[in-house]
């Protein structure tokens, strides 16, 4: 029996965020290069994607590529451009079929220009798609975000549109890149890491953390039914205790 069939679906978190990690690691334990496992990573990001959106998710955020990632060996980074170029190219269609819409957060406009043309292409196509919404961060730095929502905020004020004592959390979080969209209520890790990575630092303060050993390649459908398990059982356990 699948684990899809002990998750209650009216209690599922609107917006789930991941931390796809472990791609490396899964390749070397295979004597294989790193590319190989980011590919096959690919795999699992369909997998999760076409879960989410059958068990009614609306929002998924997967952490596709940060800032530190720029860090990498040169041919690494053209592989991962090319692996990202290749699944918008090849899932278009899907996204379409599935009512599923494409966003991005982070700094796009240091992507290759066809990698660029090609996700706004996507997001243009899917915008009026009225499914889960799929958020891929790109070049994402959420340290960089809190920074430059300090930055637009601050010139708000010079100009007079607000006294700086009205700032607010709620205020300030209409600056971040993610203003349109809901808090996650989970946040998962894959490959054993206990790190935030500079994810989200914000919109989690108050995220279910749940980490996980299998590395991202081997996150199936299953896996992602578990860390949904695991969120309710914790959302049974505040309940009572509210109670």
């Amino acid at each position: 029996m699948s684990l899809k069939n002990l998750i209650n679906k009216e209690k599922v978190p609107s917006h789930v965020a991941i931390i796809m990690d472990g791609n490396g690691r899964w390749a070397k334990k295979r004597g294989e290069i790193r590319i190989i496992g980011h590919k096959n990573g690919v795999i699992s990001v369909k997998k999760v994607v076409e879960a989410a959106a059958e068990i009614g998710i609306k929002y998924l955020t997967l952490y596709a590529f940060s800032t530190e990632n720029w860090k990498r060996p040169k041919d690494e980074i053209q592989a991962l451009m090319s692996i990202l170029f290749s699944y918008i190219n090849s899932e278009l269609e899907s996204l379409m079929s599935n009512n599923i819409r494409l966003l991005t957060i982070g700094n796009t406009n240091s992507l290759p220009g066809r990698v660029r043309k090609i996700f706004n292409n996507a997001i243009k196509t899917t915008s009026n798609n009225t499914g889960l919404t799929l958020i891929l961060a790109l070049s994402y730095s959420a340290k960089q975000d809190i920074v430059i929502a300090t930055q637009l905020i601050s010139k708000d004020i010079e100009k007079g549109t607000f006294p700086i004592l009205n700032i607010s959390e709620e205020i300030f979080s209409k600056y971040l890149s993610t203003a349109n969209i809901p808090y996650p209520e989970l946040l998962i890790r894959t490959s054993g890491e206990y790190r935030i990575s500079n994810f989200l630092l914000w919109e989690i303060a108050y995220s279910e953390l749940y980490f996980t050993n299998i590395l991202w390649p081997d996150f199936d459908k299953e896996e992602f039914y578990k860390s949904l398990i695991y969120y309710q059982n914790k959302e049974k356990i505040y309940s009572k205790t509210s109670e």
